[in-house]
């Protein structure tokens, strides 16, 4: 990780532009990357094994090294997905009318939502999918510690506001390790379009630190990404708001610039986010399941670390929409080395 002062402004550029060059028989320089994820088309049979094609994994885990971003299309089945939203968009309207009291994001067009883990809607599929674990194993070592599982919802505008994105920020609020240490692998339960609030992406800023960002973490609005910092990566890689296919899956580098924008539509788009963690990184967060998924959680997650307090489901019925916005959760470690590389 570099750490720039405010003195090095002046090689700022040259800098972005050295993370972000890809050469590849002397015809691609600076500036004609592409903005758009790499796509991984999942098979009818790599989706029924719960396993992708060597092939398939080398072309999504050497877009999270470059881009720090993949999209899995066809991997998750629509009318698992249509079941879980059609509950998820009653919670969230209930959260919407609670306005400076619902957990927001930056802004109240933009709310963090927790999903019901009860066995009525737990769905391996969704939760647990092999083929999300198999890629975040290939990044970032074998039975990665799953330590969270939210969501994030975009929200039809209401009358009185207008709508908002978020500022570009990364996740990663805090001093961290310059390796890969944490995927996210988010869900959307519907289709995903910049009509309806498609997440903004930096691709490729997974390799910078917390030098490009200002605000503590803790703040609503920890993590956003220093103007200047922005404006010379545009030069190099811009944004994209790409469109992203219902029955898709996202693994995202836990670090990349981001930015969630407005809904235009009058339709809920909820989007899941369940985080992955090296298991070396000592992240201590747990989340909360129905007793009643002990077994399913068990068999499921055998691939995986789960972090996780069994509770009574009417206790997880009852509290589940009681989440924290989401800058309050702590994705740091315990113990941190003190060390500099």
């Amino acid at each position: 990780m570099l750490i720039l002062s405010k003195s090095s402004s002046k090689v700022l550029p040259s800098l972005i532009c050295s993370f972000s060059t890809t050469v590849h028989q002397g015809v691609r320089k600076a500036g004609t990357v592409s903005s758009l994820p790499k796509i991984v088309n999942v098979s009818p049979e790599e989706k029924a094994q719960g396993l992708l094609t060597y092939k398939n994994l080398e072309l999504a885990n050497r877009a999270l090294h470059h881009d720090g971003l993949v999209v899995l299309e066809n991997a998750i089945s629509h009318d698992k997905l249509d079941f879980l939203n059609q509950k998820m968009v009653e919670d969230a309207r209930m959260l919407q009318a609670k306005g400076e009291d619902s957990p927001y994001n930056y802004n109240k067009g933009n709310i963090q939502q927790d999903p019901p883990l009860t066995q009525k809607f737990f769905d391996r599929e969704i939760f647990f999918n092999p083929l999300a674990t198999q890629v975040t194993s290939s990044i970032i070592g074998p039975r990665p510690r799953l330590s969270f599982i939210s969501g994030n919802s975009a929200l039809p505008p209401t009358q009185g506001e207008t709508p908002k994105a978020q500022p570009t920020h990364s996740d990663a609020d805090f001093q961290h390790p310059s390796s890969p240490f944490a995927m996210v692998v988010n869900v959307p339960l519907i289709e995903m379009t910049p009509e309806n609030g498609s997440t903004e992406l930096w691709l490729g800023t997974h390799r910078f630190g917390k030098e490009a960002q200002e605000g503590d973490h803790g703040e609503r609005a920890s993590g956003r990404i220093k103007k200047e910092w922005m404006e010379e990566r545009r030069k190099v890689r811009g944004p994209s708001q790409p469109v992203v296919k219902k029955g898709s899956l996202v693994v995202r580098d836990l670090r990349l610039w981001h930015s969630g924008q407005p809904n235009w539509t009058q339709d809920v788009r909820i989007m899941l986010a369940m985080i992955h963690f090296a298991g070396w990184y000592r992240n201590a967060m747990e989340v909360n399941f129905s007793e009643n998924l002990r077994g399913e959680i068990e068999r499921w997650g055998r691939d995986l670390v789960v972090q996780g307090r069994h509770k009574r489901e009417k206790e997880i019925e009852e509290g589940y929409l009681r989440g924290k916005f989401g800058n309050a959760y702590d994705f740091d470690q315990k113990d941190r080395l003190d060390l500099a590389f």
